[in-house]
């Protein structure tokens, strides 16, 4: 997901009653919530970052290793405010085992709402460089923003007034986003078994959400003859006619022997879970299926050429 959410989710977590654990609870809360993405300056190798995003950050050693290390630093910012007589009055006591508990909490949240959409989390990397996909949500869900922004906003609202149960908007909020996962998991698995059940029985079908319509998915299929389309479904209805079927055309064995020499085409076909190939004169550009769209069209493509 985008890092505003990931924000909002660290400090709808404080706001939902763990920032009175300790002192610097929201900024463990929101900071471990971002942490993973320690990865996206590797996006200045422009295409071959593909095969360097969420990897190795976002799997289980650097997320038994990077929360003790968030914590360590902000204690040493606590003891360091406090030496130069600068420690705000009203900043609870740092409770070094919360703080802790707390970053791996922030933390964990990051690859469980990163698996939820379609761009892909190597979840064990680097035990194994499997991609994994949930399918449930579009990349920035403005629905999720919108619960968590109010959330916190009214909770915060409350606190400042003094209200009795200030916690309980942001709580209110978590709760309504679970449940907004949930119903939108349900609408992915049901499209993809809808496509799979019914002509053209493909052998791979996968549910695209839209922005905004939680409602909609573009299913992505695709068969063993190398045929591919998309259906668009909404709910639990789904429109097969007219069908446009188009090739992949990843047969092709140019595709192979040009992307050894081609270190952007290897991040590519390492990263892409459903390739096409567009041959052009002399070139092949290729580009993933699941990107295709009007919105995301050549946001995700490389050139292929024969080494001179």
């Amino acid at each position: 997901m985008d890092n505003l959410t990931h924000s909002l989710i660290g400090a709808v977590l404080g706001q939902a009653g763990l920032k009175r654990k300790t002192g610097l609870a929201m900024p463990a809360l929101i900071l471990a919530a971002n942490l993973p993405d320690i990865d996206a300056p590797c996006a200045l190798y422009g295409i071959e970052s593909l095969a360097m995003r969420r990897g190795l950050s976002h799997g289980p050693l650097a997320l038994l290793i990077l929360p003790p290390l968030l914590a360590l630093a902000l204690a040493w910012f606590d003891r360091w405010q406090a030496r130069r007589g600068k420690r705000p009055e009203a900043r609870l006591a740092v409770h070094f085992g919360w703080l802790v508990a707390l970053c791996y909490i922030g933390a964990l949240t990051h690859p469980a709402f990163d698996w939820l959409n379609n761009y892909g989390i190597r979840l064990l990397e680097p035990f194994s460089h499997q991609w994994f996909y949930g399918d449930a949500l579009f990349i920035i869900d403005p629905w999720i923003i919108a619960m968590l922004g109010a959330g916190v906003w009214v909770s915060l609202r409350r606190e400042r007034r003094d209200v009795a149960k200030w916690m309980r908007p942001a709580r209110i909020a978590i709760g309504g986003v679970l449940a907004y996962v949930a119903l939108n998991l349900t609408i992915s698995n049901a499209a993809e078994t809808m496509v799979e059940g019914d002509a053209p029985y493909p052998q791979v079908a996968v549910a695209n959400a839209v922005p905004l319509a939680f409602w909609r998915r573009d299913v992505l299929w695709r068969d063993m003859a190398g045929s591919y389309g998309t259906i668009p479904c909404s709910l639990f209805t789904c429109i097969r006619y007219p069908l446009t079927v188009r090739k992949t055309r990843m047969a092709d064995q140019r595709i192979a022997e040009w992307a050894r020499h081609d270190p952007a085409a290897q991040a590519f076909l390492f990263w892409s879970r459903m390739p096409i190939a567009e041959p052009r004169d002399g070139s092949i550009t290729l580009e993933d299926q699941q990107f295709s769209s009007a919105l995301t069209r050549g946001s995700f493509s490389v050139e292929l050429r024969p080494k001179p």
